[in-house]
């Protein structure tokens, strides 16, 4: 239901005001605000030719965000698990916004990391897009998991 309801808001937010759409623009506002914190000139722009933002640190494009970069898909992969497992209303909400909110701020940390890495060492972007950066936020993801099905969900073992 999640994935069915995202879909219908980004087929419906083409041409909005926010290109590519809102949470991706949000994503790439965002992360120029932390490249201009860190100490370096950043600036974000449409890309003229593809739904995306480009990243451009010290005048050298380094990066694109696309709507795969904004982390609702990953999100909602995260509140689906933990809706499957989920025991008491309270501590599951508590989870899902608490896990949501450090998800969404990772992603922000990775697009941040993984764009000055690209500005630096351009020849591992490889390494870096391909390994590094599906890993840090599916290895939060995976460890967000693995606290809800070990301390949080009511998960009934039966012994034979």
């Amino acid at each position: 239901m999640l994935s069915i309801a995202y879909k219908l808001y980004l087929d419906n937010s083409t041409g909005a005001i926010y290109y590519p759409d809102y949470f991706t623009n949000l994503v790439a506002r965002q992360s120029e605000a932390l490249i201009d914190v860190l100490g370096y000139k950043a600036e974000v722009i449409k890309h003229a030719t593809e739904a995306s933002m480009k990243v451009i640190i010290e005048n050298k494009f380094v990066a694109r965000v696309i709507e795969g970069c904004n982390s609702i898909s990953v999100i909602i992969l995260f509140v689906s698990f933990i809706i499957a497992f989920a025991d008491k209303f309270k501590a599951t909400l508590i989870y899902l916004l608490t896990g949501s909110v450090l998800i969404y701020i990772v992603n922000l940390i990775r697009i941040v990391v993984l764009s000055i890495g690209l500005y630096h060492y351009p020849w591992r972007r490889d390494i870096l897009h391909t390994i590094i950066f599906p890993l840090i936020i599916y290895g939060m993801v995976f460890l967000l998991w693995m606290i809800w099905v070990r301390r949080f969900a009511k998960i009934h073992k039966y012994n034979d």
